[in-house]
């Protein structure tokens, strides 16, 4: 009998992890003679342990085909991390009844470091309660902070989307600057890692274009050489512009913008740098600022995806069936850079192991030795992620055309489970 895949989203979406999805279900369609269906879990894998399954064979291939241009996670993702097996057997016991019930032998779990975690501790533990099942971790985070992969799915749209950003709102602020803002301060996402920062540096070409300030969370914040840095380019630029991490931290090693909560993940949950640093400004050089957080915007913006991003995320996505059709389990598929001058890439893949739960951060090389811009090979290896265009089509009203699907549920067979 054909086995299913069961195919989960997890964490923070990105611009383009529905194309992933798209890859699977679009590549196990074109293999209907080895594989069954294709089920979704409704909101990663809390939708897992409580049974509520989606069938995607319900779906139009047109409507498949629309998930590659369609931004959100159009199954459900959730936060939720597997402990051990020692602290929550139940929790493994009911996965495995579920793929059981459901004749699951191939479970692809999509997300970033915390979701790698869960699928190799999946692909482990199903050996030993008697249901092996093969176990494919699908990369995808815009932290671009996953070790193996050259990079990661979602973090060349969102490198893009943060370069127009800053370059437009930069060219609004010189506009105004003779007698209005001075500074003008844009925050993205990165807890640890300072890629998405690093990416704002894209939008220059020349001396003195904007950002003229990059903060990121590999460099201690020093209040008194930042702040140095900012009077030097509004008394030559006549403005400044910075993209400040979420994640920078003092010299102390505290978040500047820590809240004192945690997410589902243990991680601290940030209150806001943007404003903290504006209040430095403030206080320290008096400058008129305006302060924005990209936020969910930046991982949702599909209309300005990069073409580059948009292809590799429909093809780990693909790459993940067939590695399942070879047998493997306990794998990833990886992005493998094979040149810079022509950008060519490859598909390959890396044991989950080597990803789970580890960080890769921006390299030192990358970072000037003032610690507040990016040096030529960190845009060597940045400025092929964001290259091409990929909009979603638009309706004859001015907005994008997004799927949503059916979401057709699969009947439940199994007792209900309290998570």
């Amino acid at each position: 009998m054909k086995k299913n895949i069961l195919y989960a989203q997890s964490g923070g979406v990105t611009p383009v992890i529905n194309a992933t999805a798209c890859g699977v279900i679009e590549t196990a369609r074109q293999n209907r003679d080895r594989i069954g269906k294709v089920l979704a879990g409704r909101d990663g894998i809390i939708g897992v342990l409580r049974e509520e399954l989606i069938d995607t064979t319900r779906e139009r291939k047109a409507d498949i085909a629309g998930l590659r241009h369609t931004p959100g996670g159009a199954f459900g993702s959730c936060r939720y991390k597997l402990r051990s097996i020692e602290e929550s057997r139940r929790e493994y016991e009911r996965l495995i009844e579920v793929l059981k019930a459901h004749n699951v032998g191939y479970f692809f779990y999509n997300g970033g470091g915390d979701s790698a975690d869960t699928a190799y501790k999946v692909s482990q533990i199903g050996k030993k309660l008697g249901f092996p099942v093969q176990c494919i971790g699908v990369p995808k985070t815009i932290d671009n902070d996953l070790p193996v992969t050259d990079n990661c799915p979602g973090f060349g749209s969102v490198a893009k989307y943060v370069a127009v950003s800053i370059l437009e709102a930069s060219l609004d602020v010189a506009s105004m600057a003779s007698s209005s803002t001075k500074v003008f301060i844009l925050e993205v996402m990165g807890r640890h890692a300072g890629w998405i920062a690093a990416a704002g540096a894209l939008a220059q070409r020349e001396d003195g274009d904007p950002p003229h300030v990059i903060l990121f969370p590999e460099i201690p914040f020093d209040r008194k050489a930042f702040l140095a840095r900012v009077k030097q380019a509004v008394e030559t630029h006549g403005y400044c512009s910075i993209v400040v991490s979420e994640g920078v931290r003092g010299p102390d090693g505290r978040f500047l913008a820590e809240a004192g909560t945690r997410d589902a993940f243990g991680h601290a949950q940030l209150g806001g740098a943007a404003p903290v640093v504006a209040e430095i400004v403030k206080d320290g050089l008096g400058y008129k600022y305006h302060w924005a957080v990209s936020d969910y915007l930046q991982r949702s913006a599909r209309h300005i995806a990069s073409e580059t991003d948009v292809e590799q995320a429909w093809a780990v996505g693909a790459a993940a069936v067939k590695l399942a059709l070879e047998g493997k389990s306990g794998v990833m598929p990886v992005i493998k850079r094979v040149s810079n001058d022509p950008y060519r890439w490859k598909i390959a893949e890396t044991r989950l192991s080597r990803v789970a739960n580890r960080e890769k951060k921006m390299p030192r090389s990358y970072i000037t030795k003032n610690g507040f811009g990016i040096t030529p090979s960190a845009r060597r290896y940045l400025e092929p992620l964001i290259r091409g265009e990929a909009y979603p089509p638009y309706d004859k009203h001015g907005l994008p055309k997004y799927v949503r699907l059916k979401k057709a549920m699969v009947k439940k067979v199994l007792p209900e489970f309290e998570v």
